[in-house]
């Protein structure tokens, strides 16, 4: 009769990564699987339970960074996420004391704050995105080789 439950909850845990497809219950459902398998060969109940936690926990620990890596390349950064390493132009002076600054980056207006702290970058000068804090770019002087080779482009 365990055989029955280990299949049951094999096809709940495969139902649910199908529903999600998150990679969060399919190393379970290999357990399941493996538990299965030694319920038919008669083993006992704690001994199908060790074999359902060892299986899920080496499966999520060896084989999900690998999974990730390559079902998640295809991700395109969007929105915020894609705001790092682009250049933009200081439309009103960064003083980070006054909390003041805004970047123009690909025709948007961003607040923008600089990345040394006590650094004041004046309007008009060309700067790179190093990285988002909450809503605002924090941001660094385009060196002269970048903004050459940017123009170039």
């Amino acid at each position: 009769m365990e055989s029955i439950y280990w299949l049951i909850l094999f096809v709940i845990l495969l139902g649910i990564e199908i529903l999600t497809l998150g990679l969060t219950t399919i190393w379970f459902a290999g357990g399941a699987v493996a538990a299965f398998f030694a319920s038919l060969l008669g083993a006992g109940l704690i001994f199908q339970i060790v074999v359902f936690a060892a299986v899920s926990l080496l499966l999520l620990v060896f084989t999900r960074p690998i999974a990730t890596k390559y079902l998640n390349r295809r991700t395109i950064k969007t929105n915020v996420e894609s705001m790092e390493g682009r250049h933009g132009e200081v439309v009103e002076e960064i003083n980070n004391l006054q909390a003041a600054g805004r970047v123009k980056v690909d025709g948007m207006p961003w607040a923008a704050r600089s990345e040394r702290e006590g650094q004041i970058i004046p309007a008009g000068t060309m700067v790179t995105v190093v990285r988002v804090s909450g809503v605002k770019l924090i941001v660094k002087v385009l060196e002269e080789e970048e903004h050459v080779s940017s123009s170039d482009l």
